[in-house]
């Protein structure tokens, strides 16, 4: 039942939020249970130990829902909504849980870490990026490190392919700039709107990195340095063995992995 074209009274309004309730819960629950069809299916094909994070696709179906025409939700609500949902979702297919290294901004990080992945999976703290990263080669981990300037956690990736960075945080861009990463041992793929991360050791400034990047058509900015490393953000998303990146500057250096951008609301 709607609400008449004539103003609706108060009681009208509490009558359709009631219903519109139930039928919310009716849908959810729908999803959650098609979450362990999921995990069944997966079995079935031999995949039931695979860590069932897809951050590409995730960051498809977020646009496709912020595209979607709406009347009073605002894209900030269908972002936490659906995050939660798709958390919930994973937590059901099979293992998942964060750890958190935050560095001097361990609050932040662990707030931002839960509008990222939402509330269903357990999350525990880090003394140590190692410890962090550690955790994140168990089965279902994800690591969610700060970027702090007093250590180069990142760096270590290079070391770790099997470790990648999927995701940047917070993830919507009216939180702030990047201030955290967070790595799994997954495959990233492209969503069709990323960056890419790529650290190099070579000893020039990130002016004259950046421009030499430049020249041969990667878009870069310095996103940190510590000692002799740097980290940079490449605008779109590069594959491992990019010859650009093979001339780029540097003896030691590589790609640490790809994110989609923030959702800009």
């Amino acid at each position: 039942m709607g609400l008449s074209e004539a103003a609706p009274t108060l009681e009208e309004i509490r009558q359709r939020i009631d219903q519109l309730d139930a039928e919310l819960l009716r849908l959810v629950d729908e999803r959650a249970g098609l979450a362990k069809l999921v995990a069944a299916a997966k079995r079935a094909a031999g995949d039931g130990g695979k860590f069932g994070l897809r951050p590409a696709r995730e960051a498809q179906l977020l646009r496709r829902l912020l595209e979607t025409p709406r009347q009073g939700a605002s894209a900030a609500l269908t972002v936490r909504l659906w995050r939660e949902l798709i958390s919930d979702s994973l937590s059901q297919q099979g293992p998942f849980h964060l750890t958190v290294w935050g560095g001097a901004e361990t609050p932040r990080t662990v707030e931002l870490a839960r509008q990222r992945f939402g509330d269903a999976p357990p999350l525990r703290l880090a003394a140590k990026p190692e410890d962090a990263l550690a955790a994140a080669k168990t089965p279902g981990g994800v690591a969610i490190l700060a970027l702090d300037g007093a250590s180069a956690w990142w760096g270590r990736l290079l070391a770790e392919p099997s470790l990648t960075v999927f995701a940047t945080l917070p993830c919507l861009s009216a939180r702030g700039p990047t201030s955290a990463l967070a790595v799994a041992e997954i495959a990233v793929e492209p969503s069709g709107d990323d960056d890419t991360f790529w650290i190099t050791d070579a000893p020039g400034s990130p002016a004259s990195i950046e421009e030499a990047l430049g020249q041969d058509g990667v878009a870069a900015s310095l996103e940190m340095q510590y000692g002799g490393l740097k980290l940079f953000r490449l605008a779109g998303f590069y594959q491992r063995e990019d010859e650009r990146l093979a001339r780029a500057p540097g003896r030691l250096s590589g790609i640490i992995g790809a994110a989609a951008r923030p959702f800009d609301l």
